[in-house]
């Protein structure tokens, strides 16, 4: 544009303006024209940015929605399955006679569980807004410990070294499912009166750990217990993300790991 400027300037206009005149008029020139040619660039640009941030809104949307409706399969609706098949066994024995107190606590426990689980898929909704320096995932298993020490009367500790991230947003949102199902099983099976989480990292992956000092699991097999779907459940989520699941139980309580294949054990 500069070079066209020139041509004209020197071969039409240098009898009707001094050189000094066309020295001053060529930043002008040459601001005009940018100006004209890139206020339709930036318009352009701004228009590239709010559709990616409509996609990345929506993305996110879809995300949030795949995540509901997996607490809502492996938790409520498990839940609701097992409902329902308790309350045909009590039609059954109400047209035999034989109704008794055992089947009506089940189902009350049944009713319950489900309530809880509705309750929790709720609480997961609420993400909570923190500061660059705070880790997410450390305070998400922060307060699943402090929701069992004020659901459980239960001593609660907790060793946390992994970084938020060393893991993506869904491999952090299933390792906190995992947690809770682990969390869900100390409450319910084991009269623990001390539960502890870690969560390390190395060179090569991360392990987390949850422990507790309760009476144990007395099966050979626990992930093959029937009604066990806690455990089912966390097993099906680890395998899914390609982590390795494991339980040792014995007189001196539970441990489960959770590992990122090539995390040292």
């Amino acid at each position: 544009m500069v070079g066209i400027w020139e041509i004209v300037r020197h071969q039409f206009l240098m009898p009707y303006l001094s050189m000094d005149m066309g020295n001053y008029l060529t930043p002008v020139l040459v601001f005009l024209f940018s100006i004209v040619l890139l206020v339709p660039l930036f318009s352009l640009m701004e228009k590239n940015a709010r559709e990616l941030e409509q996609e990345r809104l929506l993305k996110t949307a879809m995300e949030a929605r795949e995540a509901l409706a997996k607490e809502l399969h492996d938790g409520i609706a498990q839940s609701l399955f097992l409902l329902s098949v308790r309350i045909d066994r009590l039609e059954q024995k109400h047209e035999r006679g034989e109704m008794d107190a055992e089947t009506i606590g089940q189902l009350k426990k049944n009713v319950h569980e489900t309530n809880r689980y509705v309750r929790q898929a709720i609480s997961n909704l609420k993400v909570p807004v923190a500061g660059a320096q705070t880790s997410l995932l450390a305070q998400s298993v922060q307060e699943q410990l402090t929701q069992i020490a004020r659901e459980v009367t239960v001593e609660v500790a907790m060793d946390w070294s992994l970084r938020d991230e060393t893991l993506s947003p869904a491999e952090q949102a299933e390792l906190l499912s995992c947690i809770r199902e682990a969390m869900i099983n100390v409450r319910k099976h084991t009269r623990a009166g001390r539960v502890a989480i870690s969560g390390r990292e190395d060179g090569q992956g991360w392990r987390v750990a949850i422990s507790d000092d309760g009476a144990g699991i007395r099966h050979e097999d626990p992930f093959a217990v029937s009604g066990s779907y806690g455990l089912q459940i966390m097993k099906e989520r680890a395998e899914g993300m390609g982590w390795t699941l494991a339980l040792k139980s014995g007189d001196y309580g539970t441990i489960v790991e959770i590992a990122k294949k090539g995390a040292s054990a």
